[in-house]
């Protein structure tokens, strides 16, 4: 599994310098397309890799019986909609808290043995660095997502800290490299995609290529004994859930602009369910991995 990871890592780190040196060509597409063309990458080939979470439910907490997955998917549910309950009734708070878990949970994808400091700057560069060149397209996603009264809040804080992020994370790309090669040029690739592309696309092309891709190999490894197709096989109801939860949500958001309601349904689904993603995994994210690869 390390040789699949570190090829993951690989191809990943080859396509953020590609997408990272298209735009800096200006090779960027117009808002609503490069807003369609990110939510689609993130539902087809980002949001699957939560679906695997029965995985974990399965070896954690040993659940095999009909009522014991019954109890497990109410409770996974009730988890989604009370983040979607706090975005609806404290928009503020729910961005501040999305951000935050978005860079926690992020954190946890370079190898074992990379540094608390590497990590922490990793996950935060993803939130922080698309505001260097991109504020006012941040800026204009937040405040459709949450309201201008959050983007108003959170921006300065964001644009003032982006530029000290980068230093940092050019000194974290200096001890990794020394330590482990490839998690310095992961977290090269990591800061030049979000400081260079288009937000949208660039964390896009993160989620999917980088996030995604290395959770699903890590997940493989876990469920051993399984067969991989089998691992895969397990995400196709979860992600037929989502589908249909996104679908409801669709029509449940009618009545803003199409730019809003993608936004909106987009985000709010992802926060709704990385909360009760992190819940389940993290366990096996703290120890490392360790013991499944």
């Amino acid at each position: 599994m390390t040789y699949f990871l570190r090829a993951q890592g690989l191809f990943f780190s080859a396509l953020a310098v590609i997408v990272a040196g298209a735009s800096t060509m200006l090779l960027q597409l117009d808002p609503r397309t490069e807003l369609i063309v990110a939510s689609g990458l993130i539902l087809v080939l980002g949001v699957p890799h939560g679906a695997l979470d029965m995985i974990f439910a399965r070896k954690l907490h040993k659940i095999t019986s009909p009522l014991g997955w019954a109890c497990f998917g109410l409770l996974y549910c009730a988890l989604a909609v009370a983040v979607v309950a706090v975005w609806s009734l404290a928009p503020s708070v729910f961005l501040i808290g999305f951000l935050l878990i978005s860079a926690a949970h992020f954190s946890g994808d370079p190898a074992p043995g990379t540094l608390v400091i590497s990590r922490v700057i990793y996950g935060g560069a993803v939130i922080i660095l698309p505001t260097l060149l991109h504020p006012d397209v941040v800026g204009r996603l937040f405040a459709m997502l949450a309201g201008p009264e959050s983007e108003a809040l959170l921006m300065p804080w964001l644009t003032q800290a982006a530029w000290p992020w980068l230093a940092a994370l050019v000194l974290c790309f200096a001890i990794e490299a020394r330590r482990s090669w490839q998690t310095g040029v992961e977290l090269l690739a990591v800061g030049l995609l979000a400081t260079l592309a288009p937000p949208l696309i660039g964390f896009a092309a993160f989620f999917c290529g980088m996030h995604s891709a290395r959770h699903i190999l890590r997940t493989v490894a876990y469920g051993r004994p399984m067969k991989p197709w089998m691992v895969l096989a397990s995400g196709l109801v979860p992600m037929g859930v989502a589908l249909a939860g996104s679908a409801l949500g669709w029509r449940f958001l009618s009545g803003i602009s199409f730019d809003a309601r993608l936004v909106q349904l987009v985000f709010v689904g992802l926060a709704a369910l990385t909360v009760p993603h992190m819940a389940l995994i993290e366990r096996v994210r703290l120890s490392g991995w360790s013991s499944h690869q």
